[in-house]
């Protein structure tokens, strides 16, 4: 389909809530483009997950995949490509972790953030069918960077410590 231009930070579209999509809504062929559209730019840019609104459009739709095995963030076991239209959080558990999370809309920097680590997510696919997920681990912290998005935040509005924002360069050369 297309590649499209990931707003960055400071773009008014990712500081808005996302509005729900109607059951109608699941399955037209906007909704197909637009997610055929979301996969290739993910691709492109070479994240993660990615959210409706980082892409311009103000819908509570996001997208993960990730390869399993070595990666930035560790070892990782795979997570298939999956839609998440209108999804609802439930944090089963007091656990929390911390990741030096990036993304996409605040490209070259870092910022270290602890987020719940057992969570059940209600979502519908991209077939309009209901499902629920439970993720614990780094999954978990992948499922709340990219659900933020629809309610017009970015991982910075989490953090608790500012002087853990750093460019992702140093934090290369110079590993805590």
């Amino acid at each position: 389909m297309a590649i499209r231009r990931v707003l960055r930070m400071g773009h008014p579209l990712l500081r808005q809530v996302a509005r729900e999509l109607a059951p109608g809504e699941i399955g037209t062929a906007a909704f197909r483009h637009l997610i055929a559209d979301m996969v290739d730019t993910l691709h492109d840019y070479g994240g993660i997950g990615l959210a409706a609104p980082q892409v311009g459009e103000s819908l509570r739709v996001a997208l993960i995949e990730f390869r399993g095995g070595p990666t930035r963030y560790g070892e990782l076991a795979a997570m298939p490509l999956t839609v998440f239209v209108n999804p609802e959080i439930e944090v089963l558990g007091p656990e929390t972790a911390g990741n030096w999370e990036g993304c996409l809309s605040v490209p070259g920097l870092r910022g270290w953030v602890e987020r719940p680590q057992h969570l059940r997510l209600r979502y519908t696919s991209d077939q309009g069918e209901a499902r629920q997920l439970e993720l614990r681990g780094f999954p978990a912290t992948v499922v709340q960077h990219e659900f933020d998005h629809l309610d017009g935040r970015l991982y910075i509005d989490r953090m608790t410590d500012m002087r853990r924002l750093v460019f992702e360069r140093e934090l290369e050369r110079h590993p805590p």
